[in-house]
């Protein structure tokens, strides 16, 4: 093989076939020349990288097997959306994963590009035992306020699972009026399994709901800044005025309460 066929053949294996990575390098650890050499130290990195991630994600299920030896069996987590934007609804998303299948690469939604979350968001409907998601929206959030409205959400995307859960893994809150045992991890999204890939349903679920909002009110940029209040939405809020979409308890100080 020429060295571009070898770089191609390695480009077309996995970042998570370890095994294919590992017959890579061991085909061509012997080919000396220099182009070739450099390859295989990528195949080697990649393969490092890989057990990385392993050693990683299986930090991130201690949670889950605590609970899982103490004979919890639907164990699922909890995360929402949305709190701080001025336009859109809050979403939350609850998830159970199976217990013996190790998805690779959840974290905390905000810390992963777009095209990453995408991926693991078919990753993780496809392979989840059950998830459910709430959404609540704007005109709720300035009727109830947006904690409240959170835990609405919350219980929202419990009640829409397919499975009843017995153990709630929430990020950080403990969701009043759930008649189910609950236990609140500070900075859940990246410590559990669980409550990262709620995270990402959730992130996703809505940033998909405010790129379609971008179609039909133009001009606020919200397939960027997602009803965060970005300059550009800020700007447009004080020469446009607001959208249907808007939270009027969080506008107050860029336009006219109507």
């Amino acid at each position: 093989m020429n060295i571009s066929e070898i770089k191609a053949k390695l480009a077309n294996i996995s970042e998570t076939d370890k095994e294919g990575l590992c017959q890579f390098v061991d085909e061509f650890s012997f080919d000396e020349r220099s182009g070739a050499i450099a390859i295989v130290n990528q195949a080697k990195k990649k393969i490092k990288l890989y057990e990385d991630e392993v050693a990683r994600s299986t930090k991130m299920r201690v949670f889950e097997n605590k609970y899982i030896e103490q004979g919890y069996q639907a164990i699922c987590g909890i995360d929402e959306v949305g709190r701080g934007p001025l336009a859109g609804p809050v979403v939350a998303c609850a998830v159970i994963l199976p217990q013996d299948d190790m998805i690779l690469y959840l974290n905390d939604s905000k810390q992963l590009s777009a095209k990453k979350r995408e991926v693991l968001y078919d990753e993780i409907i496809n392979r989840a035992v059950s998830y459910g998601i709430g959404i609540v929206s704007e005109a709720r959030i300035d009727e109830i306020n947006i904690l409240q409205a959170t835990y609405e959400a919350m219980r929202m995307a419990v009640s829409n699972l397919s499975v009843t859960p017995d153990l709630l893994l929430n990020d950080a809150v403990k969701i009043p009026g759930i008649d189910v045992k609950q236990v609140p991890i500070v900075k859940g999204d990246t410590l559990s399994a669980s409550i990262a890939a709620a995270s990402i349903v959730a992130k996703v679920t809505r940033d998909r709901m405010m790129q379609a909002y971008d179609e039909i009110y133009p001009g606020y940029d919200f397939a960027s800044n997602m009803g965060y209040g970005s300059a550009k939405h800020i700007e447009a809020l004080k020469t446009l005025g607001q959208t249907p979409i808007h939270r009027k308890s969080f506008i107050g100080n860029f336009v006219h309460k109507q």
